[in-house]
């Protein structure tokens, strides 16, 4: 008989991972604030349940929330999935988050012989629903290697980067990376057009060079098609690329680059970019230079 395990958060990255589940016999028990992702869950074959419910019923819940704050709240607050976990259980948190939140919750929950696993993923929303995430986590081995089927239904790699909190670094520069490299895709393919050149033509010439990359294939498509619809939104990675500052200013170290692009972000902020894809970045270049890429 399969584990019981728990979904907590069905948004755009959620509910594809939880049919990867579902599509490998579980039923899971989900939770979201979102009725109609919940009812779209249970007639793919989940079950609607309580946080309490969830926390008492399931060996395994993987939650997958906005921020820092909501996964705390879903864990720790009234009703909470934590007030009900049996001995033994492990929690995944498949979130982006600060590293130090997640340490916070993995000393809570040890606190009560709870497991925990910080977890996040890379591959945006396409490769949850095609079931070829990367998963980046911390944590302890035999937890690992208690989720990793899981692991395993909803992606196509998994791996244990450190002790607890160290899923959330490799996210945060995961996010970094990604994010300055759609900066700098926009700002050359603005500067491609400026020219003369077309930008599509350009980036056929480059792709499969040096400057090639995953990046480059997944946004530049999406800028010449001015298709924003999000896998990544802005305001996720908003939110990640100031976890990141706030990151690596404890720590004393300095990131210029990431600083300039979360000012770039703060731009889309105010211009009502928020729910776009991440590829809109090339939006504020395009405003600089007052010229569309098509």
């Amino acid at each position: 008989m399969k584990l019981s395990i728990g979904f907590v958060g069905l948004g755009i990255m959620g509910a594809p991972m939880c049919r990867q589940l579902i599509a490998q016999g579980y039923s899971p028990l989900v939770y979201d604030i979102d009725d109609k992702a919940v009812q779209q869950a249970v007639l793919g074959g989940a079950k609607a349940a309580s946080l309490a419910e969830i926390g008492s019923r399931c060996e395994i819940i993987f939650t997958i929330l906005p921020n820092g704050a909501v996964v705390k709240e879903v864990l720790f607050g009234e009703g909470g999935i934590a007030k009900t976990l049996a001995k033994g259980s492990i929690v995944v948190d498949m979130s982006s988050v600060k590293p130090a939140e997640s340490a916070e919750n993995a000393n809570k929950l040890a606190e009560i012989g709870v497991g925990f696993l910080d977890a996040p993923v890379s591959g945006g929303e396409p490769k949850a629903i095609d079931g070829t995430l990367v998963f980046m986590v911390g944590g302890e081995q035999k937890d690992f290697d208690r989720v990793m089927p899981f692991f395993k239904a909803m992606g196509s790699l998994a791996t244990l980067v450190g002790p607890t909190g160290s899923g959330s670094v490799a996210k945060l520069a995961n996010q970094a990376i990604v994010n300055l490299n759609i900066a700098v895709i926009s700002e050359a393919l603005v500067f491609a057009a400026a020219a003369g050149a077309k930008p599509d033509k350009v980036y056929e010439a480059i792709r499969g060079g040096l400057a090639g990359s995953a990046v480059l294939d997944a946004k530049a498509p999406m800028i010449f098609e001015r298709n924003f619809k999000p896998g990544g939104k802005i305001s996720i990675n908003h939110k990640d690329i100031g976890n990141v500052l706030d990151s690596s200013h404890g720590l004393g170290v300095p990131m210029p680059l990431t600083a300039q692009l979360y000012e770039i972000m703060q731009y889309l902020k105010r211009s009502g970019g928020l729910e776009e894809d991440h590829a809109s970045i090339v939006k504020y270049f395009e405003v600089l230079a007052n010229i569309t890429v098509k």
